[in-house]
């Protein structure tokens, strides 16, 4: 059967508990043995089949056991509530990795070392990106409050913008590097201080990242 043809162009903010840098970015193991992200996406451009979703904001909290390639991980997906009900079905069936092609983008690998997923959430969510920048910022009352900076000099508390290239990424194909806190609420706990943060533009498709 083939699978529904989409796409999804915009700016994504991720940050984990790892240290800066993230080990998992080169098949390392993560900094302290498990693996606990969140990752919030603005969709400039999208559809999914004829469901377009331009505008609208989406993310997910994950946390595995041990490292992701491990398995046993438990999710949660978060919708912008305005979303009518086809663009949450859209959205879900993305952020859960159904519609796309095997091993091409994050969210279908993601989706296989998943064992609990649990009920999608649909609530406000505040957002904004600045890649360029290396800035994010997220809230979703209730649930989430976590924000991204520019690393800095430990010295003299100067940026220190650190960028890194994956041609043949399945999430992204440049990010720029950054660091951050995060503290949430309910069924997944993520509190990090001054940990590994990544801000990038994303392109993504029914057969993986667009490059």
């Amino acid at each position: 059967m083939a699978f529904v043809e989409w796409t999804m162009k915009g700016v994504e903010y991720g940050h984990c508990n790892c240290n800066t840098g993230c080990p998992c970015q080169f098949n390392a193991l993560p900094s302290h043995g498990n693996c606990r992200a969140h990752s919030f996406h603005h969709i400039e451009r999208g559809r999914f089949g004829d469901v377009p979703l331009d505008g609208l904001n989406w993310g997910f909290l994950a946390a595995w056991p041990g490292p992701i390639h491990m398995g046993d991980g438990t999710m949660v997906t978060v919708i912008e509530e305005r979303a009518n009900p086809k663009q949450r079905a859209a959205i879900e069936a993305i952020a859960q990795g159904r519609e796309t092609d095997p091993g091409s983008l994050i969210t279908q690998v993601f989706s296989l070392m998943i064992t609990r997923v649990l009920p999608t959430l649909y609530k406000p969510i505040e957002l904004s990106i600045d890649v360029g920048r290396a800035t994010g910022r997220v809230r979703v009352p209730g649930l989430i409050d976590a924000e991204a900076a520019p690393i800095k000099n430990p010295v003299t508390g100067a940026a220190q913008r650190a960028r890194v290239t994956l041609p043949d990424g399945f999430e992204f194909t440049e990010a720029e590097f950054a660091t951050g806190n995060c503290r949430t609420e309910g069924p997944i706990e993520l509190h990090f201080d001054g940990t590994h943060a990544h801000l990038a533009n994303i392109h993504w498709s029914t057969h993986g990242v667009i490059r």
